[in-house]
């Protein structure tokens, strides 16, 4: 065991290592068992994720009884809808955190307890990188709430709601009446958001105990699972079942399934690049268009469908729906279990045809994420095909562009803005750099002159991302971004903007030599303030563009798990 380089042998280091341990452990407990951390990311500031500790105690049991000794460690937690500029600032700093923590510490292997958007990508660059026996534990979605008597999905309707009011058709009281409505249980979102997506990408990928993913937090079967868990970690520690031993090209290719026949988060698509880049896969963006090309939307839940989480795993869950698109998955890439991923589908059913589509009545036949590019976008930016309006897929329109999200504040909802439902909304300065941290903007409000006249979608452009419970047409992540010096910071009010899904491309319709000829606006420039000191100045002088999963360029590719140095 690894951890017997702190724990076996009679001289003074070894003393140390077991005897300020020794508080309340078993006698045998430094006798070769292996030593397992709990990668804990509960906090009360991760609302989503304030339930871990009981999960950690159920993980904790099953190690215990299948032999292992589990040690409680808390690792950096972000929470989504509480950490100023946004929780993507920090998802770098968290897996790097976590995997020196791991790399430090005498342990054999490590449960991954996560759940809001950045703490399963987080934890699983971490163990990637260290590559010790890891298996993911997802903390679980929200059970549904209700306001006057309709189901509320968790951010999906806060957008929603929000745009009512500024429309007049729903008063500031009633929605904040609805608001001690929308959050019914522990957990997190109940759409399928972020959270949903990384937590059903994760299982695909391999990482978790098959039929796990989707299991609601206060639902007892979680806490039945986590034990299970724990007793897997033992076995996976005596197999030697490491992450470069599970994620492979095809587990990829996998996950690239899931996320387009759950209709998941365009947010996977930064998560799943840089977890790869730190397994040395060579994954890139137009891998998920020709992957996810042709895999039919088969979950109708939101933001592209109606209902929610609980419905999905009532319906059978993830394995019901991977079950019915089987052919398209490897066959040969393993899960956590040893065995592949494939053979744990066995069986599964639908039992509810209107939440999980059967293949051959998809809500969509082609749901994947879309990769565009062009003289926009020349590294690529992506488009959720599934969340959008259908009839704007193909739009010429006129730029009506905002140099940073103040400037929206600013000026959105100004009666003289010179805007249509034909406009193209941009938004710049929101990118890994510019913001910095790429925060979730790029769903811009709808100007509220349009919201009463009836107006829901526009196409909007943004090289910053956007919820997972967000919806419309929006291209995301576009790249390079304006603060690296892309051509979207060469964007003018009133040029035409071309987007075309089915053709792949989104285009600022001008000469290329009128492009070529100008200079980045100076609105741009000014908003782009490089920060001094601290992590924001590491992150900004290191931090790679979005089609590249916006890791740290010095954290691509992994360290092992190998400590050379005594600590005394």
């Amino acid at each position: 065991m690894r951890s017997q380089q702190w724990y076996g042998g009679d001289d003074r280091n070894s003393y140390i290592h077991r005897a300020w341990m020794r508080r309340g452990l078993p006698a045998g407990a430094f006798d070769g068992r292996p030593h397992i951390a709990i990668a804990n990311t509960a906090s009360d500031l991760t609302p989503c994720n304030s339930h871990l500790d009981e999960v950690a105690t159920s993980v904790k049991q099953g190690i215990w009884a299948a032999g292992g000794i589990p040690m409680n460690l808390p690792v950096v937690s972000l929470g989504e809808t509480q950490v100023k500029p946004t929780a993507m600032l920090w998802r770098n700093m968290a897996a790097m955190a976590t995997e020196e923590m791991l790399r430090a510490n005498p342990i054999d292997g490590v449960v991954l307890l996560g759940g809001c958007d950045k703490t399963i990508p987080s934890l699983l660059m971490a163990a990637a990188s260290v590559d010790l026996p890891a298996v993911v534990v997802p903390g679980g979605p929200m059970l549904t709430g209700h306001f006057r008597g309709q189901p509320l999905g968790c951010g999906t309707d806060v957008w929603r709601l929000s745009e009512e009011v500024r429309a007049g058709t729903l008063s500031q009281a009633d929605f904040i009446d609805s608001e001690s409505s929308m959050i019914r249980s522990r957990g997190h979102c109940n759409t399928m958001g972020t959270a949903s997506t990384m937590a059903c990408v994760a299982e695909a990928l391999g990482t978790t105990m098959p039929g796990i993913a989707g299991t609601p937090a206060p639902d007892s079967r979680l806490l039945e699972r986590s034990h299970a868990t724990g007793r897997l970690i033992v076995e996976m520690i005596e197999a030697d079942r490491r992450p470069s031993k599970i994620l492979t090209a095809g587990s990829f290719r996998n996950a690239i399934v899931a996320l387009a026949a759950i209709g998941g988060s365009t947010n996977a698509v930064v998560h799943l690049l840089a977890i790869a880049g730190r397994l040395g896969i060579p994954l890139t963006l137009d891998d998920f268009d020709t992957t996810g090309a042709g895999v039919p939307l088969l979950v109708d839940l939101q933001p592209a469908g109606r209902f929610l989480m609980d419905d999905l795993l009532r319906a059978g869950g993830l394995s019901a729906v991977l079950a019915q698109v089987s052919d398209l998955l490897d066959p040969d890439a393993l899960t956590v279990t040893g065995r592949p991923f494939v053979e744990h589908l066995a069986g599964a059913q639908i039992w509810d045809t209107e939440v999980i589509r059967p293949r051959t009545d998809p809500l969509l036949l082609d749901a994947g994420i879309a990769v565009l590019h062009g003289n926009l976008a020349p590294d690529g930016a992506v488009i959720k095909p599934a969340a959008a309006t259908a009839a704007l897929l193909q739009h010429r329109g006129r730029a009506v562009v905002f140099d940073s999200i103040e400037d929206v504040h600013a000026r959105l909802d100004d009666p003289d803005l010179d805007v249509d439902e034909d406009s193209v909304l941009v938004l710049r300065g929101c990118g890994p750099r510019g913001y910095p941290g790429m925060p979730e903007v790029a769903n811009l409000p709808i100007p509220q002159k349009l919201l009463a006249r009836g107006v829901r979608d526009m196409v909007r452009v943004c090289d910053g991302r956007m919820s997972g419970t967000a919806y419309g047409t929006v291209v995301l992540h576009v790249s390079p971004e304006a603060a690296a010096g892309g051509p979207l910071s060469l964007v003018q009010t009133g040029d035409p903007i071309v987007l075309d899904v089915a053709g792949r491309r989104i285009d600022i319709d001008i000469p290329a030599a009128d492009l070529a000829a100008r200079v980045a606006s100076t609105a741009t420039t000014a908003a782009f303030a490089a920060p001094t000191r601290g992590w924001q100045r590491l992150y900004v002088d290191h931090v790679m563009q979005a089609n590249t999963g916006a890791d740290l360029d010095f954290l691509v590719g992994s360290s092992g798990d190998v400590v050379t140095r005594e600590s005394h």
